[in-house]
């Protein structure tokens, strides 16, 4: 695996290194063996500790175990109130199919590149593992017509679905994510639920992803040229946003340094879900003032309502 398709092999790391926590957010049994079964020469993720992987562990390693929790909570809700399709984009070493408990008939759609998925299988196979789930695999290129491939592999448009968008947006061009998003609300059907994250590039982070390999700075293409709120309301959506910073104190973690706010050379990072109104509501057309952020899985952890309207670049 190179490029896009080896980043994820990076999130392994840091969901492995959450999952040995004793206060862990969430607990990823099959991380670890994503990374032992990778040769340790060709990849910095499986190689052993360095100071490079340390400095990036350092950097993102809150931000991936709060963003985790906050987007398993998301996509269980959805699947609890209905949404019996769950569609993971881009979806590497994602286990939500074997890890988490799906309400009974959930089917879940997993997309990308054949040899990601060839290599995620293998390991999950050889370990006997058992999805709690309908699982189907897709095998696509978001650049390309994945659309039809979802559709093909069993997807109804017609029913509600819950998607996901982890570690996406930010390594996108700008008209890149807009056609994602123009895709996902096409396909998506009224109490359609999206849940993602997004984050600004900044020193820190470029010099974290610069210590581990050049093309890991090159990955980076910025996403969305708008807020967050904006660019979903504006294609039907209604959104509520999360501040990074405001989620990891809800869940008594320490800020990701890479979006701290008193840190001049950190940026800014969102949590955000999104719905797609019932006709009746759309009649209404009340604005999505204050929406409930999905509740932290750690018992310690509250997260608290925001005001779609306040967040933003």
């Amino acid at each position: 695996m190179t490029g896009i398709g080896a980043t994820a092999l990076g999130v392994a790391l840091l969901r492995a290194q959450e999952s040995s926590r004793p206060d862990r957010l969430f607990d990823d049994p099959y991380a670890r063996p994503f990374l032992q079964a990778v040769p340790s020469a060709s990849t910095p993720w499986a190689a052993g500790p360095s100071p490079a992987t340390a400095r990036f562990l350092q950097v993102m390693a809150e931000q991936v175990a709060v963003r985790t929790q906050f987007l398993d909570r998301a996509l269980l809700d959805a699947a609890e109130r209905g949404c019996e399709q769950v569609v993971l984009l881009g979806s590497g070493m994602d286990a939500r199919a074997f890890r988490l408990a799906w309400p009974p008939g959930t089917k879940v759609f997993e997309l990308d590149f054949a040899d990601v998925l060839a290599f995620k299988a293998a390991v999950l196979d050889g370990r006997g593992a058992t999805a709690a789930c309908h699982r189907v695999e897709v095998a696509t290129d978001l650049r390309q017509d994945w659309p039809r491939a979802l559709t093909e592999s069993g997807f109804s448009s017609g029913r509600p679905a819950a998607w996901l968008a982890e570690g996406i947006l930010y390594a996108l061009p700008p008209d890149a994510a807009d056609l994602l998003l123009d895709r996902i609300t096409t396909l998506s059907a009224p109490a359609s639920m999206l849940a993602l994250d997004h984050m600004e590039d900044s020193e820190l982070l470029r010099s974290a992803r610069a210590d581990i390999s050049a093309e890991l700075v090159d990955l980076w293409r910025g996403g969305p040229t708008e807020n967050l709120h904006a660019w979903l309301i504006r294609r039907g959506w209604q959104p509520a946003v999360t501040d990074i910073a405001e989620a990891a104190a809800a869940c008594e973690r320490p800020i990701p340094p890479a979006f701290d706010p008193a840190r001049a050379d950190a940026g800014r990072g969102w949590l955000a879900t999104a719905h797609r109104p019932k006709p009746r509501e759309e009649a209404l057309d009340v604005p999505a003032i204050e929406i409930e952020s999905a509740p932290c899985l750690n018992t310690n952890c509250r997260v608290r309502a925001h005001r779609a309207s306040q967040a933003g670049f």
